[in-house]
């Protein structure tokens, strides 16, 4: 019992480490944390509770980056820190509860190409750091690498589309966010129940249940954002992984990738490896 008490709090203060490791990411993280507070106390006195359960996870998520460096005994370069930092307060307190969705044109846009570099950044470290770890019979060639970079990107943006779609279906959101169209092709639509598309064109008023919408077109509820958010991550996925190969082709040369690429810990930053050492 006392040793897993000793062990929980070496975790702990490994952590607290790990955050104060570098300046930058330090200085980012404490400045974003001490605004999400703030956010979250105005939230409260507003009686937005949603929100403020936003606020609560964004805390939780602001500490992920040292939480992996503890867990894995991986070094996460600054940059790399910085910008999941950012990207995670730009979704969630600036995204979401500060509405930059809707006030400001391409927000979401934006966001899923950055996810979609960055997955392909975290899904190329993954398999580089299995390709080089010598106790593993791993020689995988750059080509591949990048491959799999890509299908992590790829699997990661499309089940954030599995999630959107559940809480908009189950608990009656919109994040899915929906467009305004004017034309229809539909087989549904074809009034001889037939497997050919039956085409409304130049649309301009819709009526729901007897009120109009006045939006000047159709409602399109979330497909179109989907396939954007997915060609976005797309590109982003793709960007990293040309990337990616080029850097593992000449053998580790690239100032970019070298900021992005997580490398093993050693002795003198394995903080949780420290503390271990001081207790025995």
């Amino acid at each position: 019992m006392v040793i897993k008490k000793r062990r929980k709090n070496n975790f702990f203060k490994a952590i607290k480490m790990e955050i104060r490791q570098n300046k930058v990411p330090a200085a980012v993280y404490f400045i974003l944390r001490a605004i999400v507070i703030l956010v979250l106390i105005r939230q409260i006195f507003l009686g937005n509770y949603e929100n403020v359960f936003m606020c609560g996870l964004t805390l939780l998520l602001l500490i992920v980056p040292s939480l992996v460096q503890v867990t894995f005994r991986i070094e996460i370069p600054s940059a790399l820190e910085v910008i999941i930092l950012m990207f995670i307060f730009s979704a969630e307190i600036l995204g979401e509860v500060n509405e930059f969705y809707i006030k400001i044109p391409n927000w979401d846009t934006m966001l899923h190409t950055l996810n979609g570099f960055l997955a392909a950044a975290i899904g190329f470290s993954l398999v580089n750091l299995l390709n080089e770890d010598k106790r593993l019979s791993f020689n995988l060639s750059p080509f591949f690498v990048a491959v799999v970079a890509f299908c992590f990107s790829m699997t990661i943006g499309v089940l954030w589309e599995f999630y959107e779609f559940f809480m908009d279906t189950n608990f009656a959101m919109d994040t899915q966010k929906d467009t305004i169209i004017y034309n229809i092709n539909s087989v549904l639509l074809n009034p001889e129940n037939i497997n050919v598309p039956f085409h409304i064109k130049n649309i301009t008023s819709t009526i729901v249940n007897g009120n109009e919408l006045n939006i000047g077109g159709y409602l399109d509820i979330g497909l179109i954002d989907t396939m954007k958010d997915l060609i976005v991550n797309f590109i982003g996925a793709v960007t990293f992984s040309v990337i990616g190969y080029f850097y593992l082709k000449h053998k580790g040369k690239g100032v970019l990738v070298n900021s992005l690429v997580p490398s093993p810990k050693d002795d003198s930053n394995d903080y949780l490896k420290q503390l271990e050492n001081q207790n025995k």
